[in-house]
């Protein structure tokens, strides 16, 4: 049991460093730094888009931008903290 509980708390740790680097990345090609011209960007953003958008896309459908910024990852986020909690009052 104690190691299906830390792997399921490395599984959600990997997951919250893919959405912080999708909002990272997302924010360099807003800003002009990473040019999505770039296929190699271009596939990058398509591959975390892919990893995050089945976690993100029904809370963004609840909850829109807030003056044009997405708070989706911080809730996400939030959520994968709390899951974290709960995986550890279970299996620990």
């Amino acid at each position: 049991m104690y190691t299906i509980g830390q792997l399921l708390l490395l599984a959600i740790d990997i997951y919250t460093f893919i959405i912080i680097a999708q909002v990272v990345i997302s924010w360099l090609v807003a800003f002009g730094v990473l040019n999505l011209a770039n296929p190699q960007a271009t596939r990058l953003m398509d591959a975390l888009d892919k990893a995050t958008d089945p976690v993100m896309k029904p809370i963004r459908r609840f909850i829109p931008p807030l003056g044009g910024i997405d708070i989706t990852p911080i809730i996400v986020i939030f959520g994968l903290m709390l899951l974290q909690r709960v995986v550890a009052i279970i299996f620990f």
